[in-house]
């Protein structure tokens, strides 16, 4: 697992000081006069709220404590989504680790470039795979062909990587049902879908099944809410199977990654521009009348400024997937993403929404 990078230890560590010493000085004061309101005595409770609070933020600034990996000699991982981005990648990268690696491609049987490269490894730890994560019938044929061609049967799948998904855009009033649909068959139904297929091998295996979301999943925003909607749904999954698995040794982790739209090209400008025509022609006259189309474009302003920012390096990424698969002891969440981001994130999530709303819209 590679350490974070000087620049996002220093940021979050002056970022924690401040916040602490913001706390420490303003939160007792106005806690002691509500409980001196209250008639209640003064004690030194706030202070150890604060203290909590700076370790916790320094805890996650500060590289990770080392915690031991597994044997990796053996090991199968599948991988869905290998065609390009994330997936394809990580498949590389987890076979150069040595790990035999099932490779799932969407477009393998139409001759897709992704799949041709990894297929031009000619290692029999490099298998791929035709796989549709929409379809039944091909996710049931992959998990057939995966349990056919592990090493020993009995050990099973050690690792599941769901990572096939669709990004999407668009307000509301402009995102037609079909796209909701589409979108959450992928991120959500699909990751479902392989997971079901693959569990009982998983299971055998006491091992790892982790699934790639979004800090959109933990956050909603403007313009996503078909994306979000699917990766609140993966969120919510990952936390249900994480508890049901325990029992079984299972660990289950979740990837949030930040903009890594650049790294990827999950979303081109092409597409984008492509997009937003389609949803500007089809939406209802009343929708259009209301809206305007100065309006609209105005809308789409902050998702052309998304494509063209973001990291376009997925070490990180990957080095997260990686820790959840071959540590001993992975996290339940990983947060891969810009200092801003993340902040943004905790701010988010553990303010009042009358604050948060405030500060971010």
């Amino acid at each position: 697992m590679a350490p974070p990078s000087v620049f996002r230890v220093a940021f979050l560590v002056s970022f924690s000081v401040f916040l602490t010493v913001m706390l420490g000085f303003g939160l007792p004061c106005l806690l002691n006069a509500a409980m001196r309101m209250l008639g209640l005595p003064e004690t030194s409770v706030t202070e150890c709220i604060v203290v909590l609070y700076l370790v916790y933020v320094l805890y996650v600034a500060t590289p990770r404590i080392p915690r031991g990996l597994v044997e990796v000699r053996g090991k199968a991982v599948f991988v869905t989504g290998c065609d390009s981005g994330f997936g394809h990648a990580l498949a590389k990268h987890l076979h150069k680790l040595g790990f035999v690696v099932f490779a799932g491609c969407l477009f393998k049987d139409k001759g897709g470039e992704g799949a041709k490269e990894l297929e031009e490894f000619h290692s029999d730890r490099m298998k791929v795979v035709q796989l549709d994560v929409c379809s039944d019938e091909q996710v049931d044929q992959a998990a057939e062909y995966v349990k056919e061609n592990l090493e020993d049967t009995e050990t099973g799948l050690w690792a599941v990587v769901n990572n096939a998904g669709l990004s999407t855009f668009g307000e509301v009033e402009f995102t037609p049902m079909d796209t909701y649909k589409q979108v959450s068959e992928v991120n959500l139904w699909g990751t479902i879908r392989v997971t079901k297929a693959v569990l009982p091998l998983i299971r055998r295996a006491k091992g790892r099944v982790v699934n790639l979301s979004s800090i959109s999943g933990r956050m909603g925003g403007a313009l996503q809410s078909a994306y979000s909607v699917s990766k609140y749904g993966v969120e919510a999954f990952s936390d249900c199977l994480r508890y049901e698995m325990k029992t079984w040794g299972v660990k289950v982790s979740i990837i949030e990654p930040g903009n890594f739209t650049a790294a990827t090209s999950i979303m081109t400008w092409d597409a984008m521009a492509s997009t937003a025509n389609k949803m500007w022609s089809e939406a209802s006259s009343q929708v259009k009348e209301d809206y305007g189309k100065a309006h609209f474009e105005h809308l789409m302003a902050p998702i052309r400024s998304y494509i063209n920012s973001g990291q376009k390096d997925p070490a990180s990424v990957l080095d997260d997937i990686t820790d959840a698969i071959a540590s001993k002891r992975p996290y339940t969440r990983y947060h891969p993403m810009e200092p801003h981001r993340w902040i943004r994130v905790q701010l988010m999530t553990h303010l009042p929404g009358a604050i948060s709303d405030f500060l971010y819209f």
